[in-house]
């Protein structure tokens, strides 16, 4: 009954929202005898429900094989990262190979959208164009049509005539994803909805709305550089650990087939302080540089500064060079850079940093034809990671003669004729293998 800004609950600032409940509203009449009723799981078939395949390979990769009917999506990402560019082009795929598809978008005119097709050279389609942001009009166009896919942008800029609050505030996003939750799973109607981002990189809006929504898609990526990752978040019909590679042209989302040859391909050879580890994003094996920089400081604090590598273990890794092998660090300055753009969350890249820490401060080089796996533990040893055969597949395919590896890993199932392993059961084992002074 008083004003508040602050929540008693969270904490925050400026999070109350004021809502007007009307008394006596349908929803709290409801019947007994519309209540749905319970199902045997083995009465239950599943089997018309077939995924919408789509054309691009790197989309249809992270959503988990395709489109699944009546699912509800989400995209988000950074002003200008391609999120409106990568859901026309899978409009225009879907409409050319399965049926009418309707984009709506709330933020530019039909026109503007035409000549946004335009650049991106697409034929003629059944796709419909939309400008409208009144979420009645737009339900009652979906039932009308029930298209194989509707695509709205974005979901801030919907607004219901039942709710009184402007477009765009927590409640009117809520109620708006909540109407098109129950519109795709009553229809059938894959719906794609793009979620503005805060400062910070998460999606605006309320949390609820990532719970509402079937499937969380994240556009990552630097403006100023091509390469864009699109990763699943949340993903209720397939792993949320997979990971889509495109580049920004200037005909719209180009898919890239072999990423490992674009992380590597401006690779400086026989540098000190770099490295490349074998990664897994979801089931594809990608090889990434690991750059590392150590620079004498007076400071009774150097700095440690990580781009792409989890703070936290770098420190760990620092302490295990210094503690294990005695590795001068503590008036050092250490810089981690993962090249790309890439952010590697996995342990099995701990060897590949620490080999490029030891080789900045050394200033020995690690041989260009070294590729590295492993996880480390505080006591300096080496530990096996999962998915060993695809990594070495991987690095194989890329033209890499050995790969170091711990040497408590499981055999192997298949032979590497051109690749030669180099097993190794603590760091420096691992440090004299590949850097010699």
């Amino acid at each position: 009954m008083r004003w508040s800004g602050k929540c008693p609950d969270c904490g925050e600032w400026n999070t109350l929202v004021e809502e007007v409940y009307q008394e006596g509203r349908a929803e709290s009449q409801r019947s007994p005898l519309s209540v749905a009723a319970p199902q045997k799981l083995s009465a239950v078939s599943a089997e018309d429900i077939k995924r919408l395949p789509l054309a691009i390979a790197e989309f249809s990769r992270v959503l988990g094989g395709g489109i699944v009917p009546g699912s509800l999506v989400l995209v988000g990402g950074e002003p200008g990262i391609g999120k409106s560019t990568l859901l026309l082009q899978a409009a225009v795929s879907i409409a050319q190979n399965a049926g009418q598809v309707l984009y709506v978008s709330g933020e530019e005119s039909i026109q503007q959208l035409k000549m946004r097709a335009e650049r991106l050279k697409v034929g003629d389609s059944d796709l419909y164009l939309l400008t409208d942001t009144n979420l009645d009009n737009l339900i009652f166009q979906i039932e009308s049509m029930r298209p194989k896919l509707a695509i709205v942008d974005s979901i801030q800029t919907m607004y219901l005539d039942s709710v009184p609050s402007s477009a765009g505030t927590v409640s009117q996003v809520r109620e708006c994803a909540q109407r098109l939750q129950a519109l795709a799973k009553s229809t059938g109607v894959p719906i794609f909805i793009v979620g503005h981002v805060t400062k910070e990189g998460s999606i605006a809006g309320p949390k609820v709305l990532e719970h509402i929504v079937d499937t969380v898609l994240q556009l990552e990526g630097d403006r100023f550089h091509a390469l864009r990752l699109l990763r699943s978040v949340k993903n209720r019909f397939g792993t949320t650990s997979e990971v889509g590679v495109f580049e920004m042209a200037g005909s719209g989302m180009v898919e890239v087939s072999n990423p490992s040859e674009v992380f590597l391909a401006e690779r400086m050879m026989n540098a000190p302080g770099s490295s490349i580890a074998v990664t897994m994003e979801g089931t594809r094996p990608l090889l990434v540089e690991v750059q590392a920089l150590t620079s004498f400081t007076q400071n009774p604090m150097p700095r440690r500064t990580a781009n792409g590598f989890d703070y936290n273990r770098l420190f760990i890794l620092l302490a295990v060079l210094s503690k294990r092998l005695g590795l001068r660090l503590h008036d050092q300055d250490v810089f981690i850079n993962i090249v790309g753009g890439m952010s590697i969350d996995e342990p099995a890249a701990d060897l590949a940093v620490a080999i490029a820490i030891a080789s900045a401060t050394k200033g020995v080089p690690v041989p260009s034809d070294v590729a590295i796996i492993g996880e480390i533990g505080l006591s300096g040893e080496l530990r096996s990671v999962g998915q060993l055969t695809a990594r070495l597949n991987e690095a194989a395919k890329l033209g890499f003669a050995r790969c170091l590896l711990p040497k408590t890993a499981r055999p192997i199932d298949s032979p590497f004729s051109n690749l030669k392993l180099i097993p190794a059961r603590s760091v420096g084992e691992a440090l004299d293998a590949v850097l010699s002074d």
